[in-house]
């Protein structure tokens, strides 16, 4: 049967206050930009023209508003997201080193996203979806966690390829433990995954990504990603590995970076048409290429969602002509 949408996702929905400046006096300004990485990756997607939407909760707060308002230019379909009056939208504030690499401080205690319970939860979204994305920070408190893989389970229900980006956020977890513990509970479910390398010890036994891919691939996982930074990516399936290059960049802000890159590589996957098991390490490192340019265009804007590039602007980084 065919399915109304290609990517919907579950999560959270927030703003990201980016470091813009200073004031005359030498206060810090900060620009709100919409964020949450799941938003991020189905942007990518909806950039590469395929059909996305979104899950998840939001205050009846001035932010709130805007970021459903910007899932809907980004053509993302909202009707899935609750509007809560008794939460306050989640914030995140980031920081900004020399190289764009980013620090969070959260106002979450608790932030909306935490608070979306399964009765709210749009079911037909789940089951009319090739794909079904989620996070790890859903699973940091209750009742998103419990959330989540009652929405896995449906969407698997149904036939979606579950999608899972580990998305680490120490602020947001009690102890390392705990997260490692949370994030790894989810992995039974999931068919293809992105992680980055600061990832790899937390949710396997090794920290070298060609080690840590294996592993996964071992648990049942069909395909896994590796994000190398401006080294680009580790693509690993049942085909083999390969080291897929970045481009050359200039770094502004790393937001959304490895979002967009694995939005634009699932995007690729969709478009092929084929079971997962069927595409060669070939395919895959061409999808790579095409998620790497992706992410070196949204690192030079600030902040996630609004930095995700157009197509046309990805085609002319894949031809060298940007």
């Amino acid at each position: 049967m065919e399915k109304k949408y290609d990517v919907v996702a579950l999560g959270e929905f927030l703003i990201d206050f980016t470091p813009a400046g200073s004031t005359d006096s030498g206060m810090k300004l900060f620009e709100q930009n919409p964020g949450g990485a799941p938003v991020n990756m189905l942007t990518a997607v909806s950039k590469a023209g395929l059909k996305t939407a979104f899950i998840g909760k939001v205050g009846n707060d001035m932010h709130g508003n805007f970021l459903i308002e910007t899932a809907k230019q980004a053509g993302v379909d909202t009707k899935g997201i609750v509007v809560d009056d008794t939460v306050f939208t989640t914030l995140a504030f980031v920081t900004l080193d020399e190289n764009g690499e980013r620090e969070f401080s959260f106002a979450r205690k608790p932030g909306a996203d935490t608070m979306l319970c399964y009765k709210e939860v749009d079911t037909e979204l789940l089951r009319d979806t090739k794909v079904f994305h989620i996070g790890s920070l859903s699973l940091t408190d209750e009742p998103a966690r419990t959330t989540t893989f009652q929405a896995v389970r449906e969407a698997r229900k149904y036939g979606a390829v579950i999608s899972y980006d580990p998305n680490y956020r120490e602020p947001l977890w009690d102890n390392r433990e705990t997260a490692m513990e949370r994030m790894k509970s989810i992995l039974p479910f999931v068919d293809i995954m992105k992680l980055s390398d600061e990832e790899t010890a937390l949710l396997t036994p090794f920290a070298d990504p060609e080690e840590a891919a294996e592993y996964l691939l071992g648990t049942g996982v069909k395909l896994v990603a590796v994000t190398l930074g401006s080294e680009g990516v580790l693509i690993c399936s049942k085909d083999g590995n390969r080291k897929v290059p970045g481009f050359v960049s200039h770094v502004v802000d790393t937001t959304g970076a490895g979002d967009s890159f694995w939005g634009a590589f699932v995007s690729q996957l969709i478009k092929a048409d084929k079971p997962l098991e069927e595409f060669t390490i070939d395919e895959l490192a061409e999808y790579a290429r095409y998620g790497n340019a992706v992410a070196s265009l949204c690192v030079e804007k600030r902040g996630g969602l609004r930095s995700i590039p157009e197509e046309r602007e990805t085609f002319r980084r894949l031809a060298g002509e940007s």
